[in-house]
């Protein structure tokens, strides 16, 4: 199975070699790709079946979290990016990732490229850094979701308040589904309907806040010595590597 991935980096990105980990656990053959390289080059998304954004503080997020990036992602890279989701491959965005996916546009429907989601300061107004319970939409609707039990993954972020431009916006988003994972419990930055992550129609792009790729290992966990047993995050990126195997 030759499943390729592409991790990008560079300019604040700070998660792209855990990204990288886990899609080499799950299987699959991951590259990082410089993100002056891709902007050179956007041709270079083709072939690739995966094309992940990670966390980090891109740009320093002066103008706003990965406003810049998703500027970019609009204005330069938008046709790549949809010819890369036409020919059926995968996207994922993970914490400053997802708030590039969504103020560029291409989340929730990227067809559209209209922005009407977004991530905002945590309701407590502090950068929060701790482990939050969440389910998922196990459905099968979302390639990368597919079977998942609710478990427990890492957060940090200071941005992570999911809202919508309307109160139809969020209807429609809840009405077709595109919830991917929510908050069990304590909702930790006071998104709206606890929403933690969001996918798009297809269910081959998704958005989220927890680092799934910062949880590959039981060892990993704070309370593993105390007994802790869960799920990691690794399943996450195996389904997608399944997801893609099976397209490409």
């Amino acid at each position: 199975m030759n499943v390729r991935a592409i991790v990008l980096a560079g300019y604040g990105f700070n998660s792209d070699p855990e990204l990288v980990e886990a899609f080499r656990l799950a299987g699959a053959t991951p590259e990082r790709l410089h993100l002056s390289d891709l902007l050179a080059d956007p041709a270079l998304l083709e072939g690739a079946a995966i094309v992940a954004l990670p966390g980090g503080f891109s740009f320093g997020d002066h103008l706003g979290s990965a406003q810049v990036v998703a500027n970019l992602l609009r204005t330069r890279l938008s046709d790549a990016l949809r010819a890369h989701h036409e020919r059926g491959g995968l996207t994922l965005g993970i914490c400053n990732g997802f708030q590039a996916l969504v103020k560029s546009g291409f989340l929730p429907w990227p067809e559209s490229g209209e922005r009407s989601v977004t991530l905002v300061h945590n309701e407590s107004g502090r950068f929060v850094d701790d482990w939050v319970r969440v389910s998922f939409d196990a459905s099968g609707a979302c390639a990368w979701t597919k079977g998942l039990s609710p478990r427990e993954l890492p957060i940090r972020h200071g941005e992570g308040r999911f809202t919508a431009r309307d109160a139809a916006v969020l209807e429609r988003v809840e009405r077709e589904g595109l919830v991917a994972l929510r908050y069990e419990g304590v909702n930790p930055n006071g998104s709206a309907n606890g929403i933690a992550g969001l996918r798009d129609p297809s269910g081959r792009v998704i958005g989220l806040m927890p680092h799934p790729e910062a949880f590959l290992l039981p060892e990993n966990h704070p309370l593993r010595r105390r007994g802790f047993e869960g799920g990691t995050g690794l399943p996450f990126f195996e389904n997608a590597v399944k997801a893609a195997a099976a397209a490409f």
